[in-house]
């Protein structure tokens, strides 16, 4: 075979570093973006934060009489000017947050106190021995979250018998029901029963008349469990009256006594866009809180001379490159999202007039259509993006839903239908629960044609029991 040259002419798609890292900050959330800002701040010293922000200038609004109020207004920039400083405008109604107000009471955060924390400080106010309070403490670090003890007594009697010889189960057990009696209530319990007795018999001692209920949780906790009212009425002996107190008084305890002080910090949402109405319709814009101002840093650019071809001089050249195409790749990003955000929140306007039941049925393609961008991107504009809107901070992605038929040939979103089963679900009787089947009926009433295996999966989805767990008969 004869080898030869041949030229073809063709096209393809190179991905240039510009270009990786456009889509690696398109898909970041703000969290990682403002990890990632913090980062080429440290490794690129052309960049800097803008401290001074300008003051904020009210758009001029041009008013026309003959158009629609009920407009869907958009902040778009339609072009990035070459700028050496990414900057999103602020709304004229934010207020930045001064050094006045960053130690105000509302602005603090709580410090909370641990389980375990809690307990040792119980145990250092009781009268213990040394040898009490060695035992106490590595009982305490043997309880869950929830508040129940992990570990076997005979497992820490073998643990602890070389640190205190001649150590029996029954000092432990001694020792941890002192525990038990310890704030909150039936800590340290090995089983939901013992929890719920230490629990009652601490009423016991107030002088409540609990001894219905600690035979009802001694002997019967598993008729309870089925709610088998008449079984427990014939076991007890004892008129309904009488059960449902021991009953209500049963409700009242805790079966998870350690949860409530269980250590745990807020996640906070931070939302990429927010959506207010106006006089003129709803507007939406990019959160200028969200990120920090980033900028050329004027002073080395200034240092740069041209046509020399210094070691630094080269470098100073190669990082301000650099941040220009960080800066343009986050202008860029800037300008997608709210693109995408815009055409979102047009495409669901009955969502935001009259709730989530009128939410209409949208995938990926319509948003990619109407922007003129591929689907890939817009999958990746909307995932852990958040917007701010007046029925609260939700993701992107929430606005995308399967559809569900309708009894007038559309369609109907599977987010709306949701909805409907959750209302459907809130009315219902608590002793005659909606069985599936039912509640395909009661839709199919309202105009959506949905089978009973579609009703369970979005029941499902919602985190609803099935009716014969919802059943009350108590």
């Amino acid at each position: 075979m004869k080898q030869s040259l041949q030229l073809r002419i063709g096209q393809s798609l190179t991905m240039t570093p510009q270009l990786q890292q456009a889509i690696k900050l398109l898909q970041m959330s703000t969290l990682d973006l403002e990890q990632e800002i913090n980062r080429a701040l440290e490794e690129n010293p052309l960049l800097e934060l803008e401290q001074e922000l300008d003051e904020p200038t009210i758009p001029t609004e041009q008013t026309n009489a003959d158009e629609n109020i009920d407009r869907l207004e958009v902040a778009v920039e339609t072009e990035w000017s070459d700028t050496d400083y990414f900057d999103i405008n602020r709304p004229v109604t934010s207020r930045t947050m001064g050094d006045e107000d960053s130690d105000r009471i509302e602005n603090r955060t709580a410090i909370e106190t641990s389980l375990t924390e809690h307990l040792l400080w119980q145990l250092n106010l009781l009268p213990l021995t040394d040898r009490d309070q060695w035992i106490a403490r590595v009982l305490v670090d043997s309880i869950n979250a929830d508040g129940f003890l992990e570990a076997d007594l005979s497992e820490l009697q073998n643990a602890l018998i070389d640190e205190l010889p001649e150590l029996e189960v029954d000092e432990i057990e001694c020792v941890l029901h002192r525990i038990q009696r310890l704030d909150p209530i039936g800590v340290g319990s090995r089983s939901v029963q013992e929890c719920l007795l230490v629990q009652l018999h601490n009423l016991k001692q107030l002088g409540a008349d609990v001894s219905v209920a600690i035979q009802l949780v001694e002997q019967h906790l598993d008729l309870l469990g089925k709610r088998d009212k008449a079984g427990l009425r014939r076991a007890l002996g004892c008129n309904d009256a009488t059960l449902e107190m021991a009953i209500t008084v049963i409700r009242s305890l805790d079966p998870k006594p350690g949860s409530a002080m269980t250590a745990s910090q807020a996640d906070y949402v931070i939302p990429d866009l927010v959506v207010r109405r106006t006089d003129a319709g709803w507007l939406v814009e990019l959160n200028p809180d969200a990120l920090p101002r980033v900028a050329i840093n004027h002073t080395y650019q200034q240092l740069i001379k041209s046509g020399d071809k210094s070691e630094t001089n080269e470098y100073l050249k190669n990082h301000l490159q650099e941040a220009r195409w960080f800066i343009k790749s986050l202008k860029s990003r800037a300008e997608t999202l709210l693109k995408v955000g815009s055409c979102i929140v047009e495409a669901q306007i009955d969502f935001f007039e009259h709730g989530p039941t009128a939410m209409k049925p949208m995938v990926l393609a319509d948003i990619a259509e109407k922007v003129d961008m591929h689907e890939s991107t817009i999958s990746r504009v909307t995932t852990q993006k958040y917007i701010h809107t007046p029925r609260g901070t939700l993701e992107l992605k929430y606005f995308f839903s399967s559809h569900v038929g309708t009894d007038g040939g559309g369609e109907a979103s599977s987010t709306a239908i949701r909805e409907h089963i959750k209302a459907l679900v809130a009315t219902e009787n608590p002793k005659k629960p909606l069985s599936d089947q039912k509640l395909s009926v009661l839709l199919s009433e309202k105009g959506f044609q949905v089978a009973r295996r579609t009703v369970a999966k979005y029941r499902e989805m919602l985190g609803i029991a099935g009716s014969s767990e919802r059943k009350q008969v108590f």
